[in-house]
């Protein structure tokens, strides 16, 4: 099959082109450094006019509620551009338990992402992964001040980027689930014990202390983030962080 894949030069996307191609597939990546502009439209049609299916793995570059409009406004162009070239499958990645916590602007825009592609004229698969391993570090960096690092308890499941993007490229290659494909780490981390982990992991002598009201995740309630009935990805944190 013929794969366009928009924001097919970042972490996931590029990871899911190789993926792709490995299997047999033209997988083309497509990103503002190829031309192609979804917020504008520059590029759309062009790219992907051919295609069998469109993977979009485009991130907005806020978290905050400017994400929303980027969210409406690429989804719009991208559906648009591949209902007019006949695509016939439409991937997105998302989050799980994204419509579990609408005090976040970031995960309020996701799912808005959803709903645009579900209320869409294209058979459609969506992927929602828990939070990346690759993340933890930016994480951390958004509450740390001097030698200590805030972080609440939040329960969260990591899982490595390279296996997001074999369920991404999976998916893309089947039939299209017009439904949800859940994919999770293997274990499940207090995130202040994750953040001691990574620090100790890196030789890092910060304190980390619990604290219920740092940062983005402490607006999430309960275990949402989290999905022991997804697919389990087979990296585990301590391996990913040795590799």
């Amino acid at each position: 099959m013929k794969i366009a894949v928009i924001g097919g030069t970042g972490l996931i996307g590029s990871q899911v082109v190789k993926d792709l191609t490995a299997a047999g597939h033209e997988a083309v990546p497509h990103s503002q450094s190829t031309g192609v502009d979804i917020i504008s439209g520059r590029g759309l049609d062009e790219a992907v006019t051919g295609a069998d299916v469109v993977v979009n793995v485009t991130n907005s570059p806020t978290f905050d509620d400017a994400s929303l409009a980027f969210f409406q406004t690429s989804m719009d162009n991208l559906l648009a551009a591949a209902h007019k070239g006949g695509v016939g499958h439409f991937v997105i990645l998302s989050i799980v338990g994204v419509d579990q916590v609408p005090q976040l602007d970031y995960y309020r825009a996701k799912a808005l992402q959803e709903k645009i592609l579900a209320a869409g004229p294209i058979p459609y698969s969506i992927v929602r992964a828990t939070q990346f391993m690759d993340f933890i570090d930016a994480v951390l960096s958004w509450t740390a001040d001097g030698d200590t690092v805030r972080l609440p308890a939040t329960p969260i499941q990591p899982i490595a980027s390279q296996d997001v993007a074999h369920a991404v490229a999976e998916v893309a290659a089947g039939t299209p689930l017009n439904g949800i494909h859940d994919i999770a780490g293997p274990e499940v981390f207090p995130l202040d014990e994750l953040g001691r982990i990574t620090l100790s992991h890196h030789g890092d002598d910060r304190t980390v202390v619990t604290d219920p009201t740092a940062g983005m995740f402490a607006a999430v309630k309960g275990d949402v983030l989290t999905d022991k009935n997804a697919h389990l990805a087979p990296t585990r944190y301590t391996d990913w962080l040795s590799s």
